[in-house]
């Protein structure tokens, strides 16, 4: 059995609440997880041959890493919810439960009997969120949705033009979509807990992949008449004309670019460069920042930041371009260290290039605590990274590690009421997975 750790300590803010977690992939678990630490006792319910990530890359069959990150702190439920039986054992659940929440398709919920309307006339003052790929009305509120679709639909794979090796669209490198719909859930849901706290009544949280990934654009996508005029109506109107002669991708992209050109001489000092031995990153994103860089590179009579300097002129376009090479060759010049100790001492924000896989050894982390040591039932030992968020008075945690498929079953239901024999007839029956 996973057992929890750090016993004893002060109980998270959402200590107490219950919550039935419906949810596969990535942003259902991610706002399950955030939940659980912040304190919910989380159930996780699963068919029975468990969410689909469990597979995903695995190496221990049913155990992958990417299951094991999301699904922290849960507990495992499997109910075979096509039964009629595992529906009648979910709506007996639902009088001890404060929230639901579910990503399935929409419409789902509704034909498995685990819909808002049907839970609630179980329990009033239930809190339930659902997740959906494209929101729940308009045109293309039945399609299915994933991560890389809403990506595409709502410009978000386009902001950064990546192409795979065939030149064709290519996702961003993690599933943003996905993680941002699963905190804005989080966040609803405490708000919605607060609310009933103070109400008495629950109510309904929504959110979808498209809404999301439109979130995490909201400069690009917003319309604002005089800046429009400049920047985002000719580079619309050079796209669709590319469109109409039958342009290819390169070309649309290429229609989109003279938008940005306003950040050409921005992004000398905030971007990434090769070094000697690697490479290194600049985040200036202040006057005072730039100057001291500009000192550290040895660069003058670069005026980008004078109030005259127009960053629209072609002329200075092009003038960018020159300065921005002229950094690159100088950075090529001087170790990654090296430039990171002159940055660090002039003040500056910079960074080496770090990769993933190294991160849970470097003293940074180390030193701050984002990683916990949890001992998994199956896998075994395992470092994971902690909570996204901390309270200094009640205090968020990794509580335990992901469950084996089914692990918490017996323990659930004998928890709610269920008696043995109960329990033993519905796992004969097929209804759930009750390992001993």
């Amino acid at each position: 059995m996973t057992q929890p750790v750090d016993a004893g300590v002060t109980p998270g803010p959402l200590a107490g609440i219950r919550v039935l977690e419906f949810t596969q992939i990535v942003a259902g678990p991610v706002c399950g997880v955030n939940l659980s630490d912040l304190g919910a006792d989380v159930i996780k319910v699963e068919p029975p041959g468990g969410d689909s990530h469990r597979r995903l890359n695995s190496v221990v069959p049913g155990e992958s890493k990417f299951f094991q990150g999301l699904n922290r702190g849960k507990r495992s439920l499997v109910v075979d919810l096509h039964r009629p039986g595992g529906r009648e054992l979910i709506h007996r659940l639902i009088p001890g439960i404060d929230v639901v929440i579910s990503n399935y398709r929409l419409g789902v919920p509704e034909r498995l009997g685990i819909d808002y309307a049907t839970l609630r006339a179980i329990r009033s003052d239930l809190i339930y969120w659902q997740n959906t790929g494209f929101g729940e009305h308009g045109p293309e509120a039945a399609r299915p949705g994933s991560d890389i679709v809403a990506q595409a639909y709502s410009g978000l794979m386009a902001v950064e033009g990546k192409r795979d090796e065939d030149g064709a669209p290519a996702s961003l490198g993690n599933p943003y979509s996905d993680f941002m719909a699963g905190f804005a859930a989080s966040m609803g849901i405490c708000a919605a807990l607060y609310h009933r706290e103070r109400t008495g009544t629950g109510q309904y949280v929504s959110t979808s992949l498209l809404q999301a990934a439109l979130f995490i654009q909201n400069r690009q996508v917003m319309r604002e008449p005089v800046s429009d005029a400049v920047l985002r109506d000719p580079a619309v109107a050079a796209m669709e004309a590319a469109r109409s002669a039958g342009g290819s991708l390169d070309e649309i992209l290429a229609a989109r670019q003279p938008s940005r050109r306003l950040a050409a001489s921005f992004t000398i000092y905030y971007g990434g460069y090769h070094t000697s031995d690697g490479a290194i990153v600049l985040g200036a994103l202040t006057k005072p920042n730039r100057d001291a860089m500009r000192r550290v590179l040895g660069i003058e009579d670069e005026p980008s930041d004078d109030p005259e300097f127009d960053a629209a002129d072609p002329a200075n376009v092009e003038r960018a371009a020159e300065w921005k090479q002229l950094v690159r060759e100088r950075m090529r010049t001087r170790s990654t260290g090296d430039w990171v100790a002159a940055f660090d001492r002039a003040g500056v924000p910079v960074s080496p290039l770090h990769f993933p896989e190294e991160m849970s050894d470097d003293p940074q982390v180390v030193a701050e605590g984002l990683m916990t040591e949890l001992m998994h039932s199956v896998t075994g030992p395992q470092r994971v990274v902690g909570p996204a968020v901390r309270l200094s008075e009640t205090p968020t945690r990794a509580r335990f590690a992901a469950p084996a498929l089914g692990e918490h079953t017996r323990e659930v239901l004998t928890e709610f009421g269920l008696t043995g024999a109960e329990i033993a007839a519905l796992a004969t029956g097929g209804v759930v997975h009750a390992p001993e």
